[in-house]
C-alpha cells in the first residue's frame, strides 16, 4: 500500500495508469524488519526518494508505529516506469511525473539509514558443494 500511496502521489494513481498505459514494476526489493508490533497498531510510512533517471526510481520507505521516532520497519526499492500498452517495456517518465519525482528527491532530508544493504553470508559460510561428501 505504501508503494501505491508513492505512486498516487507522483501523479500515477490508478485512473493515470490506466489512461496513460504506464505503471511502475519492482526490479528489486529490501526489507528490514526492526521491531516486532501489536496487531492493531497504527503506523505511518515515511517514503523519499534517493535517486532517479528516466525510467528508474530507487525508493526508501521508513514505518513508524503511532507516534514513535525508530522506524519498525524499513524498505528499499528500486522501481521502472514501464508502457503498458503494448506488453511490458520500460519507458521514459512523461515530464509530470518527472517533475514530482525531482521534487521528492530534492526535498529528501532525512538519512536512509537502512538503504545499501547487501544479503549474504560471511566467507566461508558453507555451499551446496561443499556439504556433499567426498
Amino acid at each position: 500500500l505504501a508503494t501505491d500511496a508513492f505512486m498516487d502521489r507522483i501523479g500515477l494513481d490508478d485512473a493515470a495508469r490506466t489512461s496513460r498505459g504506464r505503471s511502475l514494476f519492482t526490479l528489486e526489493a529490501h526489507i528490514n524488519y526492526l521491531h516486532e508490533i501489536k496487531e492493531g497498531t497504527a503506523v505511518r510510512v515515511e517514503a523519499s526518494v534517493l535517486a532517479f533517471d528516466a525510467k528508474r526510481v530507487h525508493l526508501y520507505m521508513e514505518m513508524f508505529a503511532d507516534e514513535g521516532t525508530e522506524p519498525i520497519a524499513a524498505s528499499e526499492q528500486m522501481l521502472l516506469h514501464v508502457d503498458t500498452t503494448n506488453g511490458a517495456k520500460s519507458a521514459v517518465f512523461d515530464a509530470d511525473i518527472a517533475g514530482r519525482i525531482e521534487a521528492m528527491c530534492r526535498d529528501a532530508s532525512k538519512e536512509a539509514r537502512y538503504a545499501g544493504r547487501v544479503i549474504g553470508l560471511p566467507s566461508g559460510s558453507r555451499t551446496p558443494a561443499a556439504t556433499k561428501p567426498a
